[in-house]
């Protein structure tokens, strides 16, 4: 009996302290220490960081106005006065990547971020609960992902109008359907680990259970698909305001700016308005990826070192 009271003595104070978050210390700081040494993701960290900050203080990097129309100024090459050179109505490109950057990567991470946090949430509790709240969430997500996303987003931004709102409301309400099946595919598998059970018999909450100690085992991919999303949202972005379609073309983004150069001649003998830009978008992208891919590793309990 004695033996007994002290072992739910343990229990209970083990139960407390994961209740109230006073565990899982030491786990995070090796996650940290891994994450440290991936050098790609070090080199995606670094490179995100200087477009971030370049963008955000882009009034201390250029005097230039990104909508600013000088007619006297077009088409000029790269020069001591226009860093990247002008577009066809003398508008500084240097000034248009810059402040352009602060949407088109507020249209990729607003959205990446948005559909994973739906996407997340609706597909772990979902997939730990099962029964008929998993099969209704289930068929609404086999019905966005029954369509091509990028027709569903061109009919939709048609039927809404183009603004920059509407365009993260389209992006978000068509991007959540994959993270959530992916993370619903996760937490099938890992409900009938011997530790869920064991926690269950613990006499912890359902959420805690689904959202503490269960998702974080299923967050590499989850991660991974946050990255290629935030990827995609950017270059859908870019692709949509290219065709004209996207942020209306007042609003410098950095598909805009690639909008100006669908003339086959500004092509050709104008690099200096896409080459830039397409750079940026590349570089961005890939630093993003290189990101997702070090949080994979360092989340994920079967490579801890």
């Amino acid at each position: 009996m004695a033996v007994n009271k002290r072992l739910n003595k343990k229990f209970d104070k083990i139960r407390a302290m994961e209740e109230a978050g006073q565990s899982g210390g030491k786990t995070m700081n090796r996650s940290l220490r891994k994450l440290l040494k991936n050098k790609l993701a070090l080199l995606g960290m670094v490179i995100f960081a200087v477009i971030i900050l370049a963008s955000i203080l882009a009034p201390l990097l250029t005097s230039y106005d990104p909508l600013g129309v000088d007619m006297q100024s077009v088409l000029q090459p790269p020069s001591a006065e226009h860093i990247l050179g002008t577009d066809k109505i003398g508008r500084d490109i240097f000034s248009r990547v810059l402040y352009g950057g602060r949407i088109s990567i507020l249209v990729g991470l607003g959205s990446a971020l948005g559909a994973a946090t739906i996407g997340v949430l609706l597909g772990a509790y979902a997939g730990y609960k099962g029964g008929v709240i998993d099969r209704t969430i289930l068929r609404i997500s086999e019905i966005f992902m029954s369509f091509p996303q990028i027709v569903l987003v061109l009919l939709l931004v048609t039927i809404l109008g183009q603004s920059l709102r509407n365009l993260l409301i389209i992006f978000i309400a068509t991007g959540w359907g994959s993270v959530y099946r992916m993370t619903r595919a996760r937490m099938l598998s890992i409900r009938e680990e011997e530790y869920v059970q064991a926690l269950k018999a613990f006499g912890l909450s359902d959420v805690i259970v689904c959202y503490k100690h269960m998702l974080p085992n299923a967050i590499g991919p989850i991660l991974v698909n946050i990255t290629l999303s935030t990827a995609m949202f950017i270059l859908e972005e870019a692709s949509l305001s290219f065709l004209g379609l996207g942020v209306p073309l007042e609003i410098a983004t950095w598909g805009n700016i690639l909008n100006a150069a669908q003339d086959q001649t500004v092509l050709l003998r104008n690099w200096w308005i896409w080459l830039p830009v397409g750079l940026i978008i590349s570089l961005f992208v890939m630093s993003v990826n290189f990101m997702g891919d070090g949080l994979r590793d360092s989340a994920d309990p079967t490579q801890q070192g």
